[in-house]
């Protein structure tokens, strides 16, 4: 078995009937058993033990392959190095076999499942991503977009809340553009892979009113997703009967700015017995802010997260939090912009994940009680 080679390049996603006489040839050596040629399709299919037509369709990155089969037939490509043949195959078609990745801050935790979904289902066809922070970007005065282009990506991934909306649709003009874990800017060519952001704000505050909350708060992030789960929460508590004892209070993304805003609210009179913050780091400062005034969680003070990431599941924070299908989906993204590599023009698809909540010790009754 060779050695799992870096994900420097891609397979390249023609179609069976484009190969030519090629595979045709050489469909008598037996795979993995020739040095003077690269394998092919057939011998992928021959060592898996599966029809070339579903190599094909998990090169493209198509659903209705099962997990099994879709690893019989990545274990093959490795088996085979595979995608050292393919290099040749991307440069034919002036492609670089890279697809950027922008984010808007590298430090927040929220994307480490989000990119593993991503790299995993890109990583399947040699497709290598390249990572840029916007938010560091922002700070030395650089363009992400400008500079992700200069690197002749094939395509780009654009992650999480950002203002870079015009540079975007500059780049949507070139390459396919994919957004992930976002709703904005909404163009009509770019897909869409994100959380149901209304439902899972919404699922959160159900499970705060259940328990007994009654003013509640709600600490909000940026752009769409923060109004949208904005919006989840306020309709919850108007359908409750409480919407005038519903606060928000804007937070922004960071640990301090979750902090700052839980101190406005925790420091108003009356004071909510129970917080739903934007995200989990968020989440942590409220935490803080809450052990500086005394209050104990969750005996005093409720408290519910947002991406169910590794901090909420530290055992010492234990942090109720919605799960919004982070590597699903990455997944999801990286599946929109490997179609969309094969049919540039193809209408613009929306896929919402469906979110779940992961309870732990940050929620109660109000007063403590287990609720």
């Amino acid at each position: 078995m060779s050695v799992t080679r870096p994900r420097l390049h891609m397979l390249s996603l023609v179609n069976e009937s484009d190969r030519g006489t090629a595979e045709g040839e050489a469909a008598d050596v037996a795979p993995g058993a020739s040095s003077f040629r690269p394998p092919t399709i057939r011998d992928v299919a021959a060592r898996a033990g599966v029809s070339k037509s579903l190599v094909s369709r998990v090169l493209r990155g198509e659903a209705n392959v099962s997990a099994a089969r879709r690893e019989m037939v990545t274990q093959a490509m490795k088996e085979l190095d595979y995608r050292t043949n393919t290099i040749a195959r991307g440069l034919s078609e002036s492609r670089s076999g890279t697809v950027g990745v922008m984010l808007n801050d590298l430090r927040n935790p929220w994307f480490v499942e989000l990119l593993e979904g991503m790299t995993t289902t890109l990583d399947a066809v040699g497709i290598a991503p390249v990572l840029a922070d916007s938010h560091l970007d922002q700070r030395v005065g650089r363009d992400t977009v400008e500079t992700l282009l200069r690197q002749r990506i094939d395509g780009l991934v654009v992650v999480g809340t950002t203002d870079a909306g015009p540079a975007i649709e500059r780049a949507a003009a070139l390459v396919p553009v994919v957004l992930a874990g976002t709703h904005e800017p909404s163009l009509p060519n770019v897909d869409i892979a994100a959380d149901d952001d209304i439902a899972g704000a919404r699922l959160a505050t159900r499970h705060l009113l259940d328990l007994g909350h009654r003013r509640i708060a709600y600490l909000q992030g940026p752009g769409v997703v923060g109004t949208l789960r904005r919006d989840g929460f306020t309709e919850a508590m108007t359908e409750a009967g409480c919407g005038d004892l519903a606060s928000v209070q804007f937070a922004g993304m960071t640990e301090e700015s979750g902090y700052v805003a839980a101190g406005r609210v925790l420091d108003a009179e009356p004071r909510p017995t129970a917080i739903l913050a934007f995200n989990d780091v968020t989440c942590v400062g409220a935490l803080s802010a809450a052990d500086d005034r005394g209050l104990r969680v969750p005996d005093d003070l409720s408290l519910v997260g947002y991406d169910d990431t590794y901090l909420a599941r530290i055992r010492h924070l234990s942090l109720t939090s919605v799960n919004n299908g982070n590597f699903a989906v990455g997944a999801q993204a990286a599946k929109f912009l490997l179609q969309r590599l094969e049919r540039p023009t193809q209408s613009r698809r929306i896929h919402l994940h469906t979110p779940t909540l992961s309870v732990r010790r940050s929620t109660a009754a109000p007063g403590g009680g287990k609720g």
